[in-house]
């Protein structure tokens, strides 16, 4: 029997049945009556963020940590506007999230109204699919093509405009089940043909690398559990991007860290010097590949990725497999196991002898001398302190987000969220807070800048309200620091406007904010005041003060290939015999 009810009522109703339970949102005068009916249940948690980008970055902490997709709901005008950053860093991560705004009256559109904004021609580019709804009797079932829409394929946010007279107007709803969404069915089974070939290839291959990206994430544990069974009965080695970390444990044996810009020695040389590169969820982004005309020349590239305009839009290769990763590391394993799991054992042993020389290099070597805190010695210590425990990571972008993708070891997928295609500063605080309302009795730390976690401070009055007891770890230059970093190696040491003046005393705002505030600045005292943050039950902001001109290597320079990498001293000086940052 069909049920009518009015267009709030329905936006609610529809994300009950999507089995939602937390929204994350700001409202105002255009989504009013969708907040009334927010207020007259009891199944669905509405968190009170204090700026729409909050919102939207929460939500992407949320659906990162959970599979799920996140929720947003705000108002019109520059409610959806103060979205579009969290829209985009969505969009270029692959976060599923559904965004829903108010929109002014329909018989009102297009005539400059009050908080009037062309909110799907704004976030047309920044967005999967969005949509202006003016029919009620459509609502429901668009809600829930907006969710089978961010979930399915490629994940990324969609966005469903509502205006003021469709909530208030009476319609039908229809149940999720009864929507038809026939003409959204990515590709999930890959090729057999492609897959067989992608075998014959790991029989044969002499120095082959897996490199992961977020797609495995993406895909599901299944897929990250197949990478492992995968990786490891090849004996193969297995690097990744910044967005995969987790997807194959830090622990594993043949893990070599994380490639890139910013990635391990070892990482970036195997990368280059393969003769197998299997692309699993990855896209080839610039910050890993440097030079492309230099990225790894001598190697037969395979790429599996459900999204087909991923395939050969920035390097071409040579086995292109459109479909789901968990499915086609399936089928890629029953195929080789069928096959009598053959490799090349002897020329493996050669490669792995290779690869250990380049680790032996230790690029993130570095040495904790005298009074003042190194970063990379912060969060070792934060690392050896806090692994083991149900702990997930957030950060924000800088210096420290890399530092933290280097020295801290994830072992599960799912454990580690950062803004890594958009970079977005002011990330981690309001993805911190979504976390934590998704795991309540988890630790959830947030790796900042001191310049970065400004960007968003107002979200630690959110984290008070709602108990949720995050911890800050800002790593304290005073500089933004990469940018400080970027100027000293490329721009003639003419340092532009990256000094961090009039910052506020982080402890004395922790207590304006009602939390913990914890300062720590001499080495000496470092373990017992990260014990001390540990052991604090609610939000703490930590201000650890560190060196202020260390540089974050190893470091591809920009318009470098990818097997050029500027060390630091410390691994330089045991490598080579030389000081200071030597390109190698």
């Amino acid at each position: 029997m069909t049920r009518q009810m009015t267009g709030a009522k329905m936006v609610v109703q529809a994300l009950k049945d999507q089995g939602v339970d937390v929204v994350f949102g700001y409202p105002g005068g255009a989504v009013l009556p969708i907040y009334d009916e927010i207020f007259l249940q009891n199944d669905i948690r509405h968190v009170l963020v204090r700026h729409e980008q909050g919102a939207v970055h929460a939500a992407e902490g949320y659906a990162r940590s959970t599979g799920k997709p996140g929720v947003v709901l705000v108002t019109s005008g520059p409610g959806a506007t103060n979205a579009v950053t969290g829209l985009t860093d969505a969009l270029l991560d692959s976060i599923p999230i559904v965004v829903l705004t108010g929109q002014v009256p329909t018989f009102m559109i297009g005539s400059d109204a009050f908080q009037e904004a062309d909110t799907v021609g704004i976030t047309r580019s920044c967005t999967k699919h969005n949509w202006l709804v003016k029919d009620t009797d459509k609502l429901a079932g668009t809600i829930h093509e907006g969710f089978h829409v961010a979930k399915s394929g490629r994940p990324g946010p969609v966005l469903i405009d509502i205006p003021k007279d469709v909530q208030f107007a009476s319609g039908k709803y229809v149940e999720p089940q009864k929507i038809e969404i026939s003409h959204y069915q990515p590709q999930i089974k890959g090729d057999m043909a492609e897959i067989e070939e992608l075998v014959e290839a790991i029989e044969n291959a002499k120095k082959p690398i897996f490199y992961t990206g977020g797609g495995v994430i993406n895909s599901g544990p299944a897929a990250s559990q197949l990478l492992r069974e995968l990786a490891d009965a090849t004996g193969f080695p297995v690097t990744s991007t910044l967005m995969g970390l987790g997807a194959y444990p830090a622990s594993g044996k043949g893990w070599l860290g994380m490639l890139g810009m910013h990635g391990l020695y070892e990482a970036n040389m195997a990368m280059h010097d393969c003769d197998l590169m299997i692309n699993v969820g990855a896209r080839f982004d610039d910050r890993i590949t440097g030079r492309i005309d230099a990225f790894s020349p001598k190697s037969k590239k395979a790429h599996i990725d459900i999204d087909p305009s991923s395939i050969n839009k920035v390097i071409r290769v040579d086995i292109p497999i459109v479909g789901d990763v968990g499915h086609v590391l399936e089928d890629v394993l029953k195929v080789w196991k069928s096959r009598g799991r053959k490799t090349n054992r002897e020329a493996l042993q050669a490669w792995w002898k290779q690869i250990d020389g380049w680790k032996a290099i230790d690029c993130l070597k570095f040495k904790q001398e005298g009074q003042t805190i190194k970063p990379q010695y912060a969060l070792q210590r934060l690392e050896e302190l806090t692994k083991g425990m149900d702990r997930y990571v957030c950060t924000e972008v800088g210096q420290h987000q890399m530092w933290a993708a280097q020295y801290l070891g994830f072992e599960d997928p799912n454990r580690w969220m950062t803004s890594g295609g958009l970079g977005t500063m002011g990330y981690g605080l309001p993805a911190s807070v979504g976390i934590q309302m998704a795991h309540p009795d988890a630790l959830v730390i947030n790796v900042a800048g001191e310049a970065s976690w400004l960007m968003n401070m107002q979200e630690m009055g959110t984290a008070v309200q709602f108990r949720l007891p995050v911890k800050q770890f800002i790593l304290n230059n005073e500089r933004l620091g990469m940018v400080r970093q970027w100027q000293e190696l490329l721009h003639g040491e003419r340092y532009s406007q990256s000094w961090s003046e009039a910052l506020p005393d982080f402890v004395k705002l922790a207590e304006a904010f009602g939390c913990k505030g914890i300062c720590v600045s001499d080495p000496a005292d470092l373990d017992d005041a990260i014990m001390e943050m540990l052991e604090y039950d609610g939000p703490v902001i930590f201000d650890c003060l560190v060196e202020k001109h260390e540089n974050c290597f190893p470091m591809i320079p920009s318009g470098e290939p990818h097997n050029k990498m500027l060390l630091g001293e410390a691994s330089t000086k045991d490598a080579i015999g030389s000081s200071g940052a030597v390109l190698v």
